[in-house]
């Protein structure tokens, strides 16, 4: 079960509210009302993600691990592609960088800020924890495969200006993205599933906790449609005052990114760091590298077809400075999670490189 989380045979009553707040929240953003509504947005925005979240790990449960861990990526990477695809469509090709911010951003929260949390409160609540060393290690050499061929490549590509892909790379990029990450998949579902179960699955109450019942079941998927259709609504229409917020404060537009990023990827965030204090480390890093892997996996096609479909030029490659801290940031979990074994060293050198990240993102 993902993070550790009991289900209860009746959906609670605020994942049922929660999107149909934000519906009716939707319904006035076009009444002119003052500038206090946006932070009523926000609540309704965050509050639809974490009944989505929900919804998802009910679904999840049913249909059993490992599939369940990849239900809460997918449904979390929905969102994130929802919301930049809708973005993309509505300013047009100004927002030709924005799904390389997000997603850069995306990959530098999770390796450092999420996975550096994880390992310093595990660490710090179980002195040293241990996890499988053949899923970490096969969740790391996909992931770094794809951020390099994403992020870093189109800055070396001679086909044309800037850092960004011709429309046929563009388009094999995407393909190779998807092939790995179905690959991914295929090992993690099916070809060998045990390297991701956590060592203790077999005597985990929790794992082995009744699932919800069909009619719940179907309830949580129908809820998890208008959630996620919220939340893509919402996010849309709180994106200029973002947009403005940040430039009120003189920041770059790269923040933008890491802001939608760390919206969505706050609830399983916080499923992955319940899941490291209880002693999960192996459910922990399942659910941040495998966020991971869907949110760039997933997203890069999808803002592809997007992109050879209006004949915008699509900017993925990220600058000197972010080179460095991305291939670093790979060399760093490699060393961290290559013995299978994480104290709390790792997790402050993880953070550390997150906060060095977010420092230099607002002072370039």
């Amino acid at each position: 079960m993902i993070g550790g989380m009991k289900q209860h045979p009746a959906l609670p009553l605020w994942s049922i509210a929660a999107p149909l707040a934000g519906w009716l929240l939707l319904a006035g953003t076009g009444l002119g009302l003052p500038g206090f509504y946006s932070v009523l947005i926000a609540a309704g925005l965050l509050a639809s993600v974490l009944a989505a979240v929900h919804h998802a790990e009910v679904v999840a449960h049913r249909v059993g691990e490992p599939y369940g861990t990849l239900v809460l990526a997918v449904a979390i990477t929905v969102i994130e592609v929802a919301l930049i695809v809708s973005l993309m469509l509505a300013g047009g090709p100004a927002t030709a960088a924005l799904a390389r911010d997000t997603v850069f951003a995306a990959v530098m929260i999770i390796l450092n800020g999420m996975m550096g949390l994880c390992l310093l409160a595990g660490g710090s609540r179980h002195r040293e924890q241990t996890f499988g060393l053949y899923g970490v290690s096969a969740s790391l050499a996909t992931l770094a495969a794809i951020v390099v061929l994403t992020l870093v490549l189109p800055n070396y590509t001679t086909s044309g200006a800037g850092p960004t892909y011709s429309p046929s790379q563009l388009g094999f990029i995407a393909t190779v993205s998807l092939v790995l990450y179905g690959t991914f998949v295929l090992v993690q579902t099916v070809r060998h599933r045990d390297y991701f179960l956590p060592p203790s699955a077999d005597n985990n109450e929790e794992v082995h906790a009744p699932p919800p019942g069909k009619q719940a079941s179907l309830l949580s998927a129908a809820l998890l449609l208008v959630c996620l259709a919220a939340v893509v609504l919402l996010a849309k229409s709180l994106a200029p005052t973002i947009e403005a917020a940040v430039a009120a404060a003189g920041a770059p537009k790269a923040l933008v990114g890491i802001i939608i990023a760390a919206v969505v990827l706050l609830p399983e965030g916080l499923a992955a760091l319940r899941a490291a204090q209880a002693n999960r480390l192996q459910t922990s890093l399942n659910l941040a590298l495998g966020s991971a892997l869907a949110s760039i996996g997933l997203t890069i096609p999808a803002v592809a077809i997007v992109s050879l479909a209006t004949g915008w030029t699509l900017t993925l490659g990220i600058d000197i400075k972010s080179t460095v801290l991305l291939l670093l940031s790979l060399l760093v979990a490699t060393l961290s999670l290559g013995t299978g074994r994480t104290t709390v060293l790792q997790g402050t050198v993880h953070l550390v490189l997150f906060a060095v990240y977010l420092f230099t993102t607002i002072v370039p």
